[in-house]
């Protein structure tokens, strides 16, 4: 054990490293920005452009496209991040470069305008590439001389990581839906930024670890990059062949990448052409899947047979890993687009005081720990680092603003019966014929009478009622005006009023602000954000990542390609109950939040049982020298799946029309079922090909 590693673990918080509660923080407000970006991304893309908080009014297909490449490109670029850092800039000015170009593209998102939001997705991709294999590289750099501590330092880690993700959806999220989308794409950028000067003034608690190579002495040397090969095995070198392969599947990959959104949104299509009846890019991208596999096989063809079944079984749990992060990824595109759309969000009287009471300690609680956590890092660290504790106090100043200031406003919302008239007409199908619904009623569409609008005698008015919440005190009986944003309505207030009549005025459009008045007074309400549901994952990670481990270090720790089935079909069970949940529904009906909370819950479970072990068993299974090459492999793994989730979300709108919602929930249900039965019914073979690796 080196002197070096034993006086960094001199000073200590909960039993590590100081230096790992600074990782912990700077991971956290990196996924707080992070994910409190991805979270809005869709919401603001598919908003309308007229309105209190108004978006682009993209199509969900458009929305998704541009979405999924970004996904996509993140899990690409950290391989090309980790080669540059290990070879010339050294970890930590890695962590920093990727840092500081991630919170230029916040910034750059914080501006209206379609050439800022692509800048700022370029930076937050190019920077992702440089920050995220570099915070585990030095965490790992720490704990080399104490591979007892190493697991525990990683399950602290993590608690970062999903910490940050938890409030930054949350306070991100709700900041940007009740003010405005760019103050919550401002406020991932602040906490971005202040996470990267703690991380950098806290320089003097990691003495050399994770510096430029050249200057520690630890710098490769000619030994360090002489191959180890099993034994009995022979060299087998990247050949020209290999080489050029990889760089025109390379090309074809990030073609078809590009392609897809520059088709949907922009009409540029890189690949105008087909072939037997498929797409120019959907051609490309079958051939670079065809090239890709032809360099696999070529190079496994020179492997002994047992390094060439262990990689074998790598790359069939990377196959089956696309399935699981095509359904998980619906989290972030149609599962946003359905608790907007589809879930009941308005809670009142007994219902509104539970959530807020829950939603409460869900935020309180946590930040209460982190802050305890806080205190003590900065007992052992002021004098090192004073001005890295005293920029850290000032980011838990803000989050506590915010927390607070969210927590008081769901709190203090007042919850309102509104009437307002409306247009009734027959809804009508295909053929002309009204529309019956299950009951054997008839089903009417019921337009709201607008301000501009000027009624004719034929017209059959009627009065519809519906609750909204609001922070302004109302009486009843008191004239206001509402306005239909999305699948809900909202109050407008004589400022807005006049506001929103000059947009449309300017879009040369008739006014939709409708008159209304109040009719009662209710109980207190609450209107859960759309964003607040996919901070269940997170939840859920924290509350539950313990009692899983706790079951794969018992007697009952299945094999891995059980494994691999358990967190598929576990995962498809989440759906099942969204597909259960909207079977049946008619247009318009929204359904209760249990069937989200479910299947976040099983969501969860699912990457429980799969996502830690996918790169346990690359580790284990594939040379060392073989590593970098297989990780690689794995990570376009789960580009790709993002890819397919990010065009199987865009979906949702015409799936729904076609069949049914049920129907699209359906989809992610069967398909990961199957692919779970499969993997299971491998294990004997996979158990083969892995020669002893448990």
């Amino acid at each position: 054990m080196s002197s070096k590693s034993e006086n960094f673990f001199d000073s200590k918080v909960l039993g590590h490293p100081s230096g790992l509660f600074v990782l912990f923080f700077t991971e956290m407000w990196e996924r707080f920005s992070f994910y409190g970006m991805r979270v809005l991304l869709i919401q603001f893309l598919t908003a309308a452009v007229i309105g209190l908080n108004p978006g682009w009014e993209w199509s969900i297909e458009k929305a998704t496209a541009l979405y999924g490449t970004y996904a996509m490109l993140l899990y690409i670029t950290p391989i090309f991040g980790g080669i540059i850092a290990d070879k010339y800039i050294g970890y930590r000015w890695a962590v920093v470069v990727g840092a500081i170009i991630m919170t230029l593209g916040h910034a750059f998102m914080a501006f209206d305008t379609p050439i800022f939001l692509y800048l700022g997705l370029a930076c937050l991709v190019i920077g992702t590439g440089f920050f995220k294999p570099n915070m585990t590289s030095i965490l790992s750099e720490m704990y080399k001389d104490f591979p007892e501590k190493k697991d525990g330092a990683y399950t602290i880690f993590y608690m970062g990581v999903n910490a940050g993700a938890f409030f930054g959806m949350m306070l991100c999220g709700f900041l940007a839906e009740k003010v405005g989308w760019h103050w919550g794409f401002g406020l991932a950028g602040i906490f971005m930024l202040l996470g990267t000067l703690q991380f950098w003034l806290a320089k003097p608690l990691f003495g050399h670890i994770g510096e430029v190579p050249s200057k520690t002495g630890n710098q490769i040397t000619a030994d360090d990059e002489t191959p180890k090969y099993e034994p009995g095995e022979k060299p087998n070198p990247f050949t020209l062949l290999d080489q050029v392969l990889i760089v025109i599947m390379t090309l074809l990959g990030l073609g078809y990448a590009f392609n897809d959104p520059l088709n949907a949104i922009g009409g540029i299509n890189l690949f105008p052409f087909s072939i037997g009846g498929l797409s120019g890019q959907n051609v490309v991208i079958l051939v670079a899947l065809f090239l890709f596999f032809f360099v696999v096989i070529r190079r496994l063809a020179n492997y002994t047979k047992v390094v060439r079944d262990r990689m074998i079984a790598v790359i069939i749990f990377a196959f089956f890993v696309i399935f699981f992060w095509m359904s998980f990824e619906q989290g972030a595109t149609s599962l946003v687009i359905f608790a907007r759309d589809n879930t009941e969000r308005n809670l009142i009287g007994g219902a509104a005081m539970a959530f807020n009471v829950f939603n409460t300690l869900l935020t309180v609680v946590p930040l209460l720990f982190i802050s305890y956590v806080l205190i003590l890092l900065a007992k052992q660290t002021f004098k090192k680092a004073a001005l890295s504790n005293v920029v850290l106090a000032f980011t838990f100043l803000g989050i506590w603003a915010a927390a607070i200031w969210m927590l008081n406003y769901n709190w203090t919302s007042h919850s309102y019966d509104v009437s307002y008239q409306a247009i009734e007409t027959a809804k009508l199908d295909d053929a002309g014929k009204q529309i019956i619904n299950e009951e054997g009623q008839p089903v009417f569409d019921k337009t709201p009478v607008t301000a501009s609008y000027l009624a004719n005698s034929t017209d059959k008015i009627v009065t519809e009622t519906i609750n909204l919440a609001s922070q302004d005190a109302l009486t009843k009986g008191s004239e206001i005006n509402i306005h239909k944003e999305g699948d809900k309505f909202v109050l407008v207030s004589s400022e807005n009023l006049v506001k929103l009549d000059a947009e449309y005025k300017n879009q040369n459009k008739p006014s939709e602000i409708v008159p209304a008045k109040v009719a009662e007074i209710k109980d207190s309400q609450v209107e859960i954000t759309v964003s607040w549901f996919s901070t269940l994952n997170s939840f859920f990670i924290i509350a539950l990542a313990s009692l899983v481990s706790r079951v794969w270090d018992s007697k009952y720790n299945p094999s891995a390609s059980v494994k691999y089935g358990l967190g598929l079909i576990i995962m498809a069970i989440g759906f099942g109950f969204l597909a259960f949940g909207s079977y049946g529904i008619s247009e318009g009906v929204r359904v209760s939040i249990i069937w989200l909370v479910l299947a976040y819950l099983f969501h969860t479970l699912g990457e429980l049982c799969l996502s830690p072990v996918g790169l346990s068993y690359v580790s284990k299974l594939v040379p060392a020298r073989m590593i970098a090459f297989m990780f690689g492999m794995w990570y376009l793994a789960i580009a790709i799946g993002n890819k397919l989730a990010a065009i199987l979300g865009g979906q949702i709108e015409n799936i729904t029309k076609e069949y049914s919602l049920s129907t699209f929930f359906l989809i992610f249900t069967i398909v990961p079922i199957v692919a779970g039965l499969i993997v299971m019914a491998l294990n004997p073979v996979m158990k083969k090909l892995m020669h002893g690796v448990k």
